[in-house]
């Protein structure tokens, strides 16, 4: 037998404990990085990010399932969009805020949401977390990017899928960055190629640093780019600097700056991260906007990183078709959702079912539209 619990922090969570479940090296679901964002003060409570993370123990104290879990009043950093569900229970007199969402706070990057020991212990949290929703008396439960086994499970315990859609990279085994623009039409090569040597020519060059190489005047240029990004939308930046120091202790390693230079000046940069066989491509910003510098930080330095340590896949960030012209290939995402409203799961429900049916179009659409000079096998 084991009973849910839900804990205000990830904090007082064991790390070794959680970490445990996940079953992946991939940073994002690791007690670092949640943790980081809460140390942090980049998700709170004031923030709109209420942590109410769940935990399934046995009646001897053992872990054997995790979530992690944040009750909100708004529906940003999410990169699944329901502000029309949102909308629809206003028209009906009802309040869809707050909800429950089990995701991990502003990375769209698909893995792990229900960690388990095995099976079964993901079927019983998945089962425990569909019933919140009735029992916090709240609208709905919806849990983002999941992987295969976290959505099966959902399913499970009848919670409607949606479908998205990514871009990722792989490598084929390319010997070098000239090996893959092989394997594209020609027209694509040309405009790579042409983007490249737009950078190479005003003298721009992508330096690939680890946190131990930043100096702290760095730092705070390249903090600066990553809020210019935000500024420019009029909106403050989700991290905080505190959440890069936090996360730079906890999981080191991972972490990875791509800085572009013009000569010995930083002008922009991007925040990624890698796991065994993945890069990750997080956040970037820039001191102003040079042609071609987005394309060459952002995607062909990842993609020549990846190249050379021989990393399988690199997963550049949400939504995007510009990356398709890139040498990227459309993926689906999954999210799935507990509406607690008989109403309005009935509406919900056939909303993503009909969605669905247009993304898997469009993906098919989008994959038509690789430029590789032999289409490649799906990815799935």
């Amino acid at each position: 037998m084991a009973t849910l619990t839900q804990v205000e922090s990830i904090l007082d969570v064991d790390a070794a404990e959680w970490n445990t479940l996940c079953g992946t090296d991939q940073p994002f679901i690791q007690h670092g990085f949640l943790a980081s964002l809460e140390a942090s003060g980049s998700v709170s409570p004031h923030l709109g990010w209420q942590p109410a993370h769940a935990l399934l123990r046995t009646d001897d104290g053992t872990l054997v399932g995790a979530a992690p879990l944040y009750l909100k009043d708004h529906s940003f950093g999410e990169f699944v969009f329901d502000f029309a569900w949102a909308n629809a229970y206003d028209q009906v007199g009802l309040d869809y805020y707050p909800k429950l969402l089990n995701a991990v706070p502003f990375t769209p990057v698909s893995g792990p949401r229900l960690l388990a020991r095995d099976d079964g212990a993901r079927r019983a949290l998945a089962g425990a977390l569909a019933r919140l929703p009735e029992h916090m008396g709240v609208s709905s439960l919806h849990s983002l990017f999941g992987d295969d086994a976290s959505t099966a499970a959902m399913l499970g315990a009848e919670a409607h899928a949606r479908r998205g859609c990514q871009y990722r990279w792989f490598n084929r085994d390319y010997a070098d960055f000239e090996a893959f623009l092989g394997e594209l039409s020609s027209k694509r090569r040309k405009e790579i190629k042409r983007e490249r040597r737009r950078m190479a020519d005003a003298g721009v060059q992508v330096s690939v640093r680890r946190p131990a190489d930043i100096s702290d005047e760095l730092w705070q240029t390249l903090y600066a780019f990553y809020g210019r990004t935000y500024a420019i939308r009029g909106q403050d930046p989700y991290l905080t600097p505190e959440f890069f120091a936090e996360l730079t202790t906890r999981l080191r390693d991972e972490v990875l700056f791509f800085i572009a230079y013009h000569d010995d000046r930083p002008v922009g940069m991007a925040f990624m991260m890698h796991s065994g066989d993945t890069l990750y491509g997080r956040h970037w910003g820039c001191e102003t906007d040079y042609h071609s510098l987005h394309f060459e930080t952002c995607y062909y330095a990842g993609i020549e990183y990846c190249i050379e340590n021989g990393l399988a896949c690199f997963d550049a960030g949400a939504q995007g078709e510009h990356k398709i012209r890139r040498g990227f290939e459309p993926v689906p995402t999954w999210s799935t959702h507990v509406i607690a409203d008989p109403r309005l799961d009935h509406a919900i429900g056939d909303f993503v079912e009909r969605e669905a049916e247009m993304m898997a179009a469009f993906e098919a659409e989008q994959r038509d539209r690789c430029n590789f000079s032999q289409t490649p096998a799906m990815q799935s």
